[in-house]
């Protein structure tokens, strides 16, 4: 359904004299039809400005590209024919019911006024919107919003929806919401592409995610093939303030102990290790930092995620970027 092959996209530097900035360096892509496809990473890393290429917003400074059969080079108006686009800033208008948006999008699509109301109709029943439907978009919570925004990109009935963060700033509630959405979505056999830097959001709902940093693929796969990269448990040891250089040294004194990352996150300071065997090395570790004299925290052991994999490739955490 998407098929690219080095695609890239340069901006001119803000600063003067210096050469321009990749913000996508040489992207390929197979996406198959009816596949949740994410590209996970952290803000910066080229995620939006690909999406905004495959919708024709912008132009790739080179590569080639062909959505849902239609060349992206030679003929971008057949391939806005075949998407649907939903921006992270969203489409809604305030003062406008969703009722309204929806018969307006269809009517800009080329729809009769006829079915373009028959169509706003389905897409509120399907999207569980019918009850507040001709109320003004204002008086609407975020989640309501965000699915009155999704349901505008498929009005049309798209061959290929792309969603930018479509979660982003929403409660737990309103999230799951519009997961069953895009779930339904793909289920009636639409081809789903989701940016989000959740590393829960690429998790549960892709079927394959791109790990993206810097503008490139630095590992892509499903979730679970991706995770199984990496053997063993993870410990996360939180730590009191400056005690982690300390702890460091403690640790790295103990036979064989592999990799050892620094980890700060939510005012925290703390380490975060990866062991073959994390139940059983947890009290050795322990005792190792208490006679050490370091002060410990919260103390963790998890199954590797995500995260663990974008750390393994960049030396980094998409948490703490």
């Amino acid at each position: 359904m998407i098929e690219t092959k080095g695609l890239r996209k340069s901006y001119p530097s803000k600063k003067r004299g210096q050469p321009p900035v990749d913000a996508v360096r040489g992207i390929d892509l197979d996406v198959a039809p009816g596949e949740i496809f994410g590209f996970l990473g952290p803000n910066g890393a080229g995620k939006t400005t690909t999406l905004r290429m495959l919708a024709t917003l912008i132009r790739p400074d080179g590569g080639e590209a062909r959505i849902a059969g239609a060349d992206l080079f030679a003929d971008p108006a057949e391939v806005r024919r075949r998407i649907g686009y939903v921006a992270q800033g969203g489409g809604t208008t305030d003062a406008v019911t969703a009722r309204e948006e929806l018969v307006m999008q269809a009517r800009l699509h080329g729809t009769g006024k006829a079915e373009a109301v028959r169509r706003a109709d389905e897409a509120l029943k399907a999207f569980e919107l019918t009850e507040f439907a001709d109320r003004p978009c204002r008086t609407y919570s975020g989640g309501q919003r965000r699915r009155v925004d999704i349901a505008l990109g498929v009005i049309h009935s798209p061959k290929v929806l792309f969603l930018d963060e479509p979660t982003v700033g929403l409660d737990p509630a309103s999230r799951g919401h519009v997961w069953t959405e895009i779930r339904r979505l793909r289920g009636e056999g639409m081809t789903v592409v989701v940016t989000t830097h959740y590393l829960d959001e690429a998790d549960a709902l892709c079927d394959r995610v791109s790990i993206v940093d810097h503008g490139g693929i630095v590992a892509e796969g499903t979730p679970e093939t991706l995770k199984r990269e990496i053997s063993g448990d993870v410990v996360l040891i939180g730590l009191g303030a400056g005690e982690a250089e300390r702890a460091a040294k403690a640790l790295r004194e103990q036979p064989g102990l592999p990799e050892l990352h620094r980890l700060e996150q939510r005012g925290e300071d703390g380490l975060r290790l990866y062991l073959d065997d994390g139940a059983a090395a947890v009290p050795h570790l322990l005792r190792a930092l208490d006679g050490a004299g370091v002060t410990t925290g919260t103390v963790q052991l998890q199954r590797p995620s995500l995260d663990d994999v974008f750390l393994a490739r960049t030396g980094r955490s998409i948490e703490q970027s």
